[in-house]
């Protein structure tokens, strides 16, 4: 029987590679720019979750999809309370919250670290 080649590759600690995730994380920050990019991310980090399963990544996917639709659903609450004025001020709490976690979690990432609780709000 054929091994599954479809995961990450393992790094010399027998780890998957965690390059799709920084590529992931990477799309999220570019994302501030061109919104398509984090749809990207998001729908990277929804396939290749499973292939990580058990490892400290898999929380790194975790945490950027709730990232994602928390953000998401945030923005869309600013945009209909701008008709009262509130949404200017969510807008900007809301845009520092996601490059927050994208920093936390990147760094993380970084230093080889997994997201401690990746169902947390910050």
């Amino acid at each position: 029987m054929s091994e599954d080649t479809s995961a990450s590759p393992p790094d010399a600690a027998g780890q998957p590679d965690p390059l799709l995730v920084h590529i992931t994380y990477g799309l999220y920050a570019v994302g501030f720019f061109s919104g398509i990019t984090a749809i990207i991310g998001v729908v990277l980090a929804y396939v290749r979750r499973g292939d990580v399963r058990g490892t400290y990544l898999e929380g790194h996917f975790t945490y950027l999809i709730r990232t994602f639709w928390i953000g998401l659903l945030g923005g869309l609450a600013s945009v209909l309370l701008m008709l009262i004025g509130i949404g200017f001020l969510l807008i900007f709490a809301v845009a520092i919250w996601i490059i927050y976690r994208i920093v936390k979690g990147w760094i993380a990432l970084a230093d080889g670290r997994p997201i401690p609780d990746p169902e947390t709000w910050l």
